[in-house]
């Protein structure tokens, strides 16, 4: 029991650094005059190339190449997730929503990435995510590449023991990238769906 309450601890804190790393070094900048008043993401003026990194989803690998075009929100769990996940993806469901009446050109996208590669298959994470709403995009990778492209995020996740099995904890930080795939902000948690709808609609008209 005490090793487990470590490592849960352990989590934990390296969750806070991770995006206590992230905060401090892609700090939000105030809105450049091409951006909009957002009211729940915080966007950075000076967006970050990603390393390069190459994903599996059902359909194939999934590179940068195929999340550029449209803004894309990115969120990290697993499908075995009791809580997290299922009211995440429920609450982002509703911002979907919103983007699919909002008639833009280029809907803004869900990318969810599960960090159980060990349990969850492209084609089981497809089928998990797409329940909630079924424009969400979805991949995982092998290690390293999975470590090395949520690093590059400021995401972290960590897998702790739990009787027979594991658990995984994991960021609920959401990470955005703008149309050329590159790093360009935040939303923390808790989630609100329609300030989440209205913001992504709205960087999606000012930068599409």
């Amino acid at each position: 029991m005490n090793r487990k309450i470590l490592l849960i601890l352990t989590a934990a804190l390296a969750a806070g650094l991770g995006l206590a790393l992230s905060v401090a070094v892609f700090k939000p900048a105030l809105p450049a005059k091409s951006l909009p008043v957002l009211a729940t993401a915080k966007v950075i003026d000076s967006p970050r190339a990603l390393p390069p990194f190459k994903l599996q989803s059902a359909s194939g690998p999934m590179t940068a190449e195929q999340l550029k075009g449209h803004w894309t929100v990115v969120f990290v769990g697993f499908t075995h997730c009791p809580d997290v996940c299922p009211t995440a993806l429920t609450d982002m469901a509703r911002a979907q929503a919103l983007w699919a009446k909002a008639g833009l050109p280029a809907k803004p996208k869900l990318l969810f990435v599960s960090v159980d590669p060990e349990r969850d298959t492209p084609e089981k994470i497809a089928e998990y995510a797409t329940y909630f709403h079924k424009d969400t995009l979805t991949a995982t990778a092998a290690e390293p590449q999975l470590a090395e492209f949520t690093r590059a995020l400021g995401l972290v996740y960590m897998k702790v023991p739990q009787g027979d099995s594991y658990t995984m904890d994991h960021s609920a930080t959401i990470v955005l990238l703008n149309p050329k795939a590159e790093f360009a902000g935040i939303i923390r948690p808790p989630l609100k769906p329609e300030a989440i709808g209205a913001d992504l609609i709205a960087l999606a008209k000012a930068r599409p």
